[in-house]
């Protein structure tokens, strides 16, 4: 009989560099506190959490020194995966999908930073391996961006957008009292 697993779950850079002000106004300052509580959730349930570090880079990156650190609310534990990636999207040369399977893993729960760069690209990729894949909303953040034109959007207008090109491309998106 074939059981149904509950999702993995990928936390996308949960690390200090978030925090460096040149990274400019960000919008749900909530969502260490949602992630934090996801991790407590999947825990209980022995669920699979895998997290995934952005590498230091070149010099002058906000992921340099102490913006490498795990944010507090989100370190790993000793049973759970740890993966630096180079690229946005956690599936460039890391071994998930490696860990995925060996979990028997085929929903994904997708939370962390940044909705519009990391995580989309983390969920872009996702689906397109076949994966059921949901970001989790309100676990997630960005930042205000400049358009080409030159105009602001607001972090707030960059997340919503971003959100609804993943569920345009297949990607459920979800708040985390779906899980809590």
């Amino acid at each position: 009989m074939n059981r149904l697993r509950p999702p993995a779950l990928i936390v996308i850079d949960a690390q200090a560099a978030i925090d460096d002000p040149r990274w400019g106004r960000r919008n749900n300052p909530k969502a260490e506190m949602t992630i934090a509580r996801l991790l407590s959730v999947w825990r209980s349930a022995g669920a699979p959490v895998i997290h995934v570090h952005h590498l230091p880079g070149e010099e002058g990156s906000t992921f340099q020194g102490p913006g490498s650190a795990t944010k507090p609310e989100a370190l790993p534990q000793a049973e759970e995966w740890l993966l630096w990636k180079s690229a946005p999207s956690a599936f460039a040369g890391t071994p998930l999908t490696r860990l995925l399977a060996a979990a028997e893993a085929q929903t994904l729960a997708i939370c962390g930073f940044v909705t519009d760069n990391s995580v989309a690209a983390t969920a872009q990729a996702a689906s397109g391996l076949g994966y059921a894949t949901q970001v989790v909303a309100d676990a997630c953040a960005t930042f205000d961006r400049r358009s080409p034109s030159g105009d602001l959007q607001s972090a707030e207008e960059v997340h919503a957008l971003s959100l609804a090109d993943l569920k345009r491309a297949k990607t459920e998106i979800v708040e985390s009292t779906a899980f809590l």
